[in-house]
């Protein structure tokens, strides 16, 4: 059998099912058109369904032909609150709302997958979990689906879980990167609020200014960064908002700043957080202010299981091609939800490339951007890898595709893109 060129087959159903998605873009958890919509696409794979109760996802589960373990497989749902400025005819009719961060693909791939899966339930020997997740952007919809059972779905829990995320930039369609260990950061955000005591501005002394203060604190993080973070398990904090004041000649009660904080270890996380609010409160009464902080720890970082790391790259390179995977060197600052899942099995988070033809990749707009566009053309890429990666893991071989690269995708390696 050859994956891509049955999941090439689907093509025009995952487009159209793509292009509704793209058009009704949701946000959060609360996602009732997205999910009305993966369920008639599962409609008749006889799969067995549950439904959400916190919020709109959808666990499905396929019974294999024979006995033995199961798997998981997650697509996300969620979009994000952005204007859409692709000019694409299919482009978002909800105005402050666009998949400019490539779920709606994400989504599409697994429904391939489940089809074509559902076509060779007899060859598998276990059972697949099909994890369609709400609220990744923010509201940690893979740790509730985890409370409401996903793991366990089949009756027992999932020996290996794996996803995969589309990029707009760096990678023309169907390149396929991950890594042993860390893929992605952990994400905190900070808020904090500087208390000092109002005043007229010619008269600083008669005060205590919170905003000299809140300045200190800014540029001190960074130092304390540079100082306590060890460069090979390293640490990024940006401060991304400031507020203080209402006029020029007016010493404020109040200075605020908010900040996102990521880190790839549990070890780093934990020593940057202590530095932070050290660095903070400790600057406050050198400036004879006090200071509250708000930090709150949203997602771990991405650990991939070296084992399965190892295997989703061979996987890729059976179904996509030698010449169109690669080991990523480094892992990436961005934070997934999918980590929640790989804290309780092993398994990896694996990125597809889903660069439009013809446009660059080094200079195209990235993930979250109103330009955001990503290419149709890598739905059955993404399709026939999941479902491979589920084969696979199950015990079923896979015949390698003819030549180097599946039919009609490129063979320029990111070596001799990004020399």
């Amino acid at each position: 059998m050859s994956l891509f060129h049955d999941a090439r087959d689907l093509a025009p159903a995952l487009t159209e099912l793509r292009h509704a998605l793209h058009r009704e873009p949701e946000l959060g958890l609360d996602l009732p058109l997205t999910q009305a919509k993966i369920l008639d696409a599962l409609e008749g794979l006889g799969l067995e369904i549950r439904l959400g109760t916190a919020l709109s996802s959808i666990t499905a589960v396929l019974r294999g032909g024979r006995p033995g373990p199961a798997v998981l497989l997650r697509g996300d749902m969620d979009a994000l609150p952005v204007q859409e400025d692709t000019g694409l005819p299919y482009a978002s009719v909800i105005n402050g709302r666009m998949h400019a961060c490539g779920h709606d693909l994400h989504i599409t791939g697994l429904v391939g997958a489940a089809r074509m899966l559902a076509a060779r339930r007899e060859e598998l020997a276990g059972d697949v979990v099909f994890m369609f997740q709400p609220g990744e952007e923010g509201q940690g919809g893979a740790k509730i689906m985890i409370d409401e059972g996903v793991l366990d779905a089949a009756g027992e829990r999932v020996i290996a879980a794996y996803a995969l995320h589309v990029v707009s930039i760096d990678a023309p369609t169907g390149f396929a990167a991950t890594r042993p260990g860390p893929m992605l950061a952990a994400s905190d955000a900070v808020a904090v609020t500087v208390r000092g005591r109002g005043g007229h501005g010619s008269s600083p002394h008669s005060a205590a200014d919170p905003v000299p203060a809140l300045c200190a604190m800014v540029t001190a993080l960074q130092t304390a960064v540079t100082r306590e973070i060890d460069v090979f398990d390293p640490a990024v904090v940006t401060v991304g908002t400031i507020e203080a004041g209402t006029a020029a000649n007016v010493i404020p009660e109040t200075a605020r700043f908010a900040a996102t904080v990521r880190t790839f270890s549990d070890a780093s996380r934990s020593r940057i957080r202590s530095a932070f609010e050290r660095t903070v409160h400790g600057v406050a009464t050198a400036h004879g202010v006090t200071a509250e902080i708000d930090y709150v720890e949203q997602y771990p970082p991405t650990v991939n299981d070296p084992d399965e790391a190892a295997f989703a790259l061979e996987t890729a390179r059976e179904i996509l091609g030698d010449g169109h995977v690669f080991e990523a060197p480094k892992p990436m600052a961005g934070a997934e939800d999918f980590s929640f899942v790989l804290r309780e099995v092993p398994g990896a988070f694996v990125g597809l490339g889903a660069c439009p033809p013809g446009t660059d990749p080094a200079t195209a707009p990235m993930n979250h951007s109103p330009q955001a566009v990503y290419d149709d053309g890598a739905l059955p890429h993404a399709a026939a890898f999941l479902a491979g990666l589920a084969l696979r893991r199950l015990g079923t071989p896979l015949t390698p595709p003819t030549g180097s690269s599946p039919k009609g995708t490129r063979t320029t390696s990111p070596q001799e893109r990004h020399p």
